[in-house]
């Protein structure tokens, strides 16, 4: 039997005990996450650290008449001894629920729904992997995090609600400095590695960094016709996902993104976004017990879907569709154009070609103005051919001029960009984005 069978039998023994053991006046909801995850820390083009993690643990919610407490239990892998913690963190629950009051806006998932998907693509031998990074890496000063493995995400409830969700994925995470102190910035990643979709990744990111060899370009303040590659509008998607697509801070009207809901602001047409869930790396079911499904966020540049977790649908009267309790995408994908890679930069002319976008924060959040950083391998570029790299400059722009009156256009190509985070646990999230051509971004120091 496969590790993730013997995980999702180990969290089925867990629930089957808790609907034997809770009170009839009781409820429950049990949460699962886990990973078997290889980590490869590469400094100077070679290895410098590697290891393997392997860890569970369970968000235990207990209901009872309208109050209800949450615990979090790192799970051992044995039967008894996890049994054991969950009844301690039961008993435990039952202490703390009669010291709390009722919640008014506790919307439990009455129904029995269920949820079975199980991604199994083949992983890269991690030897392998290392190896063709090591080989690409030759002569070059790359430090970076490789990181691959299954994650697995649960979910049960007393109402008989069962969700499993299993998904293979690698990320690697990479710099190339510049003996100058320069940088690169780069990702691959996807659920099967291609030795050949690694390679051209790599031989764009060798390509940029030659440049960084030629004097820094100082800009004066102004606008700029510019190209943002898919991890630079990364970061712009990012910002906007903070309560921007969330019907809780449309509701408190506090999101980014208001006037475009109220429908007073647009989008150019050409911009499509969807929270596609399915065929990701996400779990097709909430945090809250809710299924989850694909939305339109964004179509023709006009406003569709808001993510709606099971609070916001009880305060605002509204439809619970599986958002997680922050409401924050985790699966975006966004529709792609007509411009191809390859003519990017004879398609951009003169201006800049920005490969990264950094510390962004919004100036004007009532009106989505975003300001921050360009950093990693910013160009300027001439009559279609790059001509020098670019000092760290900051723009400060609304995204209703950069996806909207000033978007020319999104490339035929997109890049699925994993989270690479790992605080506490490898994320699922993930962004497959175009890059973006556009007619105007300001600069302003």
């Amino acid at each position: 039997m496969s590790t993730v069978n013997n995980q999702a039998e180990a969290f089925k023994t867990l629930v089957d005990w808790l609907h034997g053991a809770l009170r009839a006046s009781e409820q429950f909801t049990l949460g699962y996450a886990a990973e078997s995850s290889a980590f490869v820390r590469f400094n100077h083009g070679k290895v410098r650290q590697a290891g393997q993690v392997q860890q569970a643990n369970v968000s235990f919610k207990l209901i009872d008449d309208g109050r209800h407490a949450d615990l979090q239990i790192t799970l051992s892998g044995d039967t008894a001894t996890d049994l054991q913690r969950l009844s301690e963190g039961l008993q435990q629950l039952r202490d703390t629920l009669p010291l709390l009051p009722a919640d008014p806006y506790l919307l439990l998932n009455p129904n029995h729904w269920q949820s079975d998907n199980t991604q199994a693509h083949p992983l890269p031998d991690t030897e392998q992997a290392v190896a063709e990074i090591t080989g690409a890496a030759q002569g070059l000063d790359l430090v970076g995090i490789y990181a691959a493995g299954p994650i697995s995400r649960g979910f049960a409830s007393s109402a008989g609600a069962f969700g499993w969700h299993q998904a293979n994925s690698f990320n690697f995470d990479f710099s190339l400095f510049h003996e100058n102190g320069q940088a690169v910035k780069a990702s691959y990643a996807g659920h099967q590695w291609s030795t050949e979709g690694f390679a051209q990744r790599f031989e764009l990111a060798r390509q940029q960094l030659a440049f960084l060899g030629q004097p820094l370009r100082t800009l004066p303040p102004g606008e700029y016709r510019a190209y943002l590659a898919p991890a630079a509008l990364e970061e712009i998607m990012g910002m906007l996902s903070w309560g921007g697509f969330s019907a809780q801070a449309i509701g408190s009207k506090q999101s980014p993104l208001q006037k475009f809901y109220a429908g007073e602001a647009h989008f150019n047409p050409n911009v499509w976004l969807r929270e596609q869930v399915s065929g990701s790396l996400s779990p097709a079911f909430s945090d809250e017990g809710y299924p989850r499904d694909d939305l339109a966020l964004i179509a023709r540049g006009t406003a569709l879907d808001r993510l709606v977790n099971s609070r916001s649908a009880a305060e605002y009267g509204l439809a619970a569709n599986g958002a997680s309790s922050y409401e924050y995408p985790t699966a975006l994908d966004m529709k792609e154009g007509q411009l191809a890679q390859k003519d990017i930069l004879e398609q951009l002319g003169t201006g800049l070609y920005i490969s990264n976008l950094w510390y962004l924060n919004y100036s004007d959040q009532a009106a989505a103005r975003l300001t921050g950083m360009t950093r990693f391998a910013t160009f300027w570029v001439e009559n279609g051919r790059i001509v020098a790299p670019v000092s760290t400059m900051r723009f400060d722009d609304s995204v209703y001029s950069l996806l909207g009156s000033q978007l020319e256009g999104l490339t035929r190509e997109r890049e699925l960009l994993l989270s690479a985070s790992t605080y506490s646990q490898r994320a699922t999230a993930s962004m497959l984005l175009p890059g973006a051509l556009i007619k105007r971004l300001t600069l302003t120091l």
